[in-house]
């Protein structure tokens, strides 16, 4: 990474700022994406308590993520959609999924699957904003000392389209049914636009990182073709975005694969300021030729493999990776995180060599 000496040792937060505003820090800042099961461990085998001892531990500049909680009317029961008290507030019922070393969540009943008709659609049982309590965010901003970046509010509309319709069909609709689907996807955005408003405006001016994702690409290429893309989401991202920028956020875009064909879109139009997670491996997402073609105007998170690299790997294969990123990096503002969660099937031998190496060699 091309960088200048400074004067003084930066805060995770003044790291984070400087990229944005395009300057330089005084290292390569970092973060880490890592799954449950994965972050229990490495508190438990490197002595660290919380979050923030395992970020002073790996020298970490992990952002802290503040949200609202359910408010009192809720909290009285289980935040559950008022039709169905096995399902969340969306109507979707999630199950824990054992693989082995771990679990996830996974969408099993999807409360729209059988809609015909837009009518239907209106007739659910929406969310609301109401149901959240926005002012007690003052009190946990209150205790945030500034030294780490604050990122606040969400937005990832067809992943939750997908969970409510069921995946294969709410990619059809983008071609069969476009009625029903831009119905779900106006209802999911008129709740997250009021949700995102009452966050910012709680947090009066603290956030600095808004996370606006959609996951456009796939392992081998693009999940939707960019005319699609252009139609459906590309619009109310831009609308998401802008608000997050009228209260003085930065606008952080997660995407997974091969997304190369909708990168000028989420620079030039929707205004993203870093792009996460650069899956390299995938076609079109290659390093040189994304800094090359957009790295005057972005900053890359990510680049770190954790499809093979990291569980697979030997501890210098991971200092290699780290020292071959510098490289693709070194005229451009990155990042460096895993390119998605490191999975329980990691070592923490890795996963220590990858923060030890960026450390050692990412000072200015």
């Amino acid at each position: 990474m091309s960088q200048t000496p400074t004067q003084h040792v930066m805060t995770p937060r003044q790291r984070w700022l400087a990229l944005l505003d395009g300057q330089h820090a005084d290292r390569v800042p970092t973060d880490i994406w890592r799954t449950p099961e994965v972050d229990a461990r490495l508190k438990r085998e490197l002595n660290c308590l919380d979050d923030e001892a395992l970020c002073r531990r790996l020298h970490i500049d992990m952002p802290h993520h503040v949200a609202p909680p359910f408010g009192p009317a809720v909290r009285c029961r289980l935040p559950h959609h008022p039709d169905d008290p096995e399902a969340n507030i969306w109507g979707v019922r999630m199950q824990q999924v054992a693989y082995g070393t771990g679990e996830y969540s996974e969408a099993v009943h999807h409360p729209l699957a059988s809609v015909e008709t837009v009518a239907q659609v209106e007739a659910f049982r929406w969310p609301t904003a109401d149901d959240f309590d926005y002012t007690s965010m003052a009190g946990e901003l209150a205790k945030i000392d500034g030294t780490r970046i604050v990122m606040g509010g969400a937005y990832e509309p067809f992943l939750l389209a997908c969970e409510m319709r069921g995946m294969e069909q709410a990619f059809r609709d983008l071609l069969r049914k476009p009625a029903i689907i831009e119905a779900i996807l106006a209802h999911i955005f008129d709740f997250y636009h009021e949700h995102n408003r009452r966050i910012f405006e709680a947090a009066q001016g603290r956030i600095d990182i808004f996370y606006l994702a959609e996951d456009l690409g796939g392992q081998h290429g693009p999940l939707l073709s960019l005319q699609l893309y252009r139609r459906f989401l590309k619009p109310n991202q831009i609308r998401m975005a802008d608000l997050a920028r009228k209260h003085g956020a930065r606008i952080f875009y997660h995407t997974d694969g091969a997304a190369r064909p909708f990168l000028g879109d989420l620079i030039d139009d929707v205004g993203i300021n870093i792009l996460n997670p650069i899956q390299y491996k995938c076609p079109g997402m290659e390093r040189d030729a994304l800094v090359r073609d957009f790295g005057d105007r972005v900053v890359f998170h990510g680049a770190i493999d954790n499809q093979q690299v990291m569980p697979f790997g030997s501890v210098e294969d991971v200092r290699e990776e780290v020292r071959r990123n510098l490289d693709f990096f070194a005229r451009s503002r990155w990042i460096c995180a895993p390119c998605h969660m490191i999975q329980p099937n990691t070592p923490t031998a890795n996963i220590v060599a990858l923060y030890d190496e960026i450390h050692r060699l990412g000072q200015a």
